[in-house]
């Protein structure tokens, strides 16, 4: 089967499945929130850039796992262009799904162990596209791996996943396109976490880390860095002060350490490297 044909077949099959899951799910939570920053960065940019990002998320439970799905929208401010010239700021659309099939309970089987209260298998995608000046990413991403889900407040679920990426930039500055190129199938360590607490006042501790290992040459021919992601925030629940239900309003502060952005070398790209505050807001419904 042809790379694209498979990739389109692939994602068509990802969706139906989210589909039917959502219409059978035990539990649902679903979002939209806000969150702000001022030193944000991008690979071959020595610029802070500013970005507004408006998150649509949804998890919920079915009887054999659960779905995942999240899409940014981010705006950036002028230091990350629209398009060579333009004093406006670049927009992208990046989307993740997963869904995680609890194994022990397809097959009736308890797999816990230790610290470990379930085994999975996860799948899923990645897509974006952004409007730069410079690189305008298309990116699409299959996502396949075992996933461990531990027995902690709230969750911590850990797996290492097999990634098949690819692209097709377009340089603004060049005027240049790119046809879709696949990079070598790499892998990543994953985890992502909500964990529930009282300090006096009602908190969570959330987010994600992702370890990414090289993934060959790049579409230009250079080479490509292992990369860390690392994104997490403090939440208060400030639904009990305003008469909401537990867990509808949230606010709180985020810290995101992403090294070797995309794969781009920090020793030799500027900008590669971003080490970003933000405030956070959410609301769940």
């Amino acid at each position: 089967m042809k790379p694209h044909l498979f990739a389109h077949t692939a994602l068509a099959a990802l969706l139906a499945t989210g589909a039917v899951a959502a219409h059978a799910a035990d539990w649902s939570d679903t979002s939209l929130s806000y969150r702000y920053g001022t030193k944000f960065a991008e690979p071959y940019n020595n610029d802070d850039i500013s970005k507004h990002v408006v998150n649509f998320s949804h998890v919920s439970g079915y009887k054999y796992g659960k779905n995942f799905f999240s899409v940014d929208f981010l705006l950036s401010d002028e230091n990350d262009p629209s398009a060579v010239g333009a004093d406006s700021g670049a927009h992208e659309a990046y989307a993740v799904y997963r869904n995680t099939v609890d194994l022990g309970k397809v097959t009736g089987a308890n797999l816990a162990f230790g610290p470990v209260r379930g085994v999975g298998a996860t799948f899923g995608f990645d897509v974006n596209s952004k409007t730069d000046a410079g690189y305008n990413s298309k990116k699409r991403m299959l996502v396949v791996g075992p996933t461990l889900m531990f027995d902690v407040p709230g969750f911590l679920d850990v797996g290492l996943y097999a990634l098949r990426e690819s692209n097709a930039p377009f340089n603004g500055f060049t005027q240049t396109s790119t046809s879709r190129y696949t990079y070598d199938t790499h892998a990543m360590l994953s985890a992502a976490w909500g964990i529930p607490f009282d300090f006096g006042i009602p908190l969570s501790f959330e987010g994600y880390a992702n370890y990414i290992g090289t993934k060959g040459r790049n579409e230009f021919g250079g080479p490509t860095a292992v990369e860390i992601n690392v994104d997490m925030q403090l939440m208060y629940d400030l639904s009990p002060a305003v008469g909401a239900a537990k867990n509808t309003f949230k606010l709180g502060i985020e810290y995101q350490y992403w090294k070797n952005k995309f794969g781009n070398p920090s020793k030799t790209v500027p900008g590669a490297t971003a080490r970003t505050p933000m405030v956070r807001a959410e609301y769940h419904f």
